[in-house]
């Protein structure tokens, strides 16, 4: 079997390494090594075949580079490969220019239909806009968690289709970061989406914080890139407006929060990150709110980080890997 055949040649390729449920560590480094090291995360999706994951640590390796950690995914009866490595690095002996070309030609080796690399501490961070509507608590959450860096992202503006007031929280804050809010009112007739795709073009994907407009697949198509959302209900369960309403009128003992990749059909993109809180007959609508409301700011908050640590790949039609 050719993923039992990859396993036994990272076994003689990484030395004192371990594997184990599709998961090997590399080897120990002495903690005083690090200070000149740099930390780096390649993703790789091509067609299976034997020998891809020792090609990939004779990559790492052959710079001077050890891998912490890599996981590996081969679907069953399926001819496709998958795989997230973490490895550090002397920037000195490996450049990022010559990293770049040596994880291109390993791509051109398999036929690749994915191989993405960064660096944090030498790439520039993701840029982002954030669409949100009248409610706040998604949006404020995704801004005090880039404030204290737990996303590492550059935000470039918010833009809403919700007017918010020069004294508001949202406003100051963004104020104080030389963040700049857009309002564009919007109508049936009137999405304003040229103006938006203008307002986004230089960014790497976006996030809708409660955005509570759909977007059209003419903004899809033009803007080219992925596009975050959160739902506020357990997808596939309860698409459309007023999830939690929905939930509660059918009794259910769990809700959740979904954030999902858009796409032209409402509320069915591939999933990225759910989670869910058990209710009872003791809640009432305004608990199910509450509950669901703090769901959604923990799930999409999640899933932008897994998006930006190259977690999360696609898989099959409309389903998504994530490591």
């Amino acid at each position: 079997m050719a993923f039992a055949k990859k396993a036994a040649q990272v076994l003689g390729v990484i030395a004192n390494g371990s594997f184990k449920s599709s998961r090997f560590a590399g080897r120990s480094v002495d903690s005083r090594s690090f200070t000149s090291l740099a930390h780096g995360v390649h993703v790789f999706h091509c067609p299976d075949e034997v020998g891809i994951v020792a090609k990939l640590s004779d990559c790492i390796a052959s710079r001077g580079g050890n891998i912490l950690g890599a996981d590996v995914f081969v679907p069953e009866n399926e001819n496709v490969f998958y795989s997230r490595s973490e490895f550090i690095f002397d920037p000195i002996k490996w450049p990022r220019g010559q990293m770049d070309e040596d994880f291109l030609k390993l791509s051109k080796t398999f036929n690749a239909m994915r191989s993405v690399v960064r660096v944090p501490i030498l790439d520039s961070k993701y840029k982002i806009a954030v669409f949100a509507s009248k409610q706040d608590h998604c949006l404020v959450d995704l801004l005090h968690g880039w404030q204290d860096g737990r996303l590492p992202v550059e935000i470039t503006c918010v833009i809403s289709n919700h007017g918010r007031g020069l004294n508001t929280h949202v406003i100051r804050f963004l104020e104080r970061h030389g963040i700049p809010y857009h309002y564009l009112w919007t109508t049936k007739e009137n999405k304003r989406e040229e103006e938006m795709l203008e307002l986004v073009q230089n960014t790497d994907f976006l996030v809708l914080a409660r955005y509570m407009q759909v977007l059209s697949g003419n903004f899809l198509r033009g803007y080219g890139k992925d596009i975050i959302n959160i739902h506020h209900g357990l997808l596939p369960s309860f698409k459309g407006g007023n999830p939690s309403k929905q939930a509660f009128d059918a009794g259910v003992k769990l809700i959740g929060a979904t954030s999902h990749f858009v796409t032209e059909e409402l509320d069915a993109g591939p999933i990225i990150e759910q989670m869910v809180e058990r209710v009872s007959h003791r809640d009432n609508l305004h608990s199910f709110v509450q509950k669901s409301e703090n769901l959604e700011k923990q799930c999409l908050l999640k899933a932008i980080k897994s998006y930006c640590e190259l977690r999360v790949l696609p898989y099959e039609k409309n389903k998504t890997v994530v490591f």
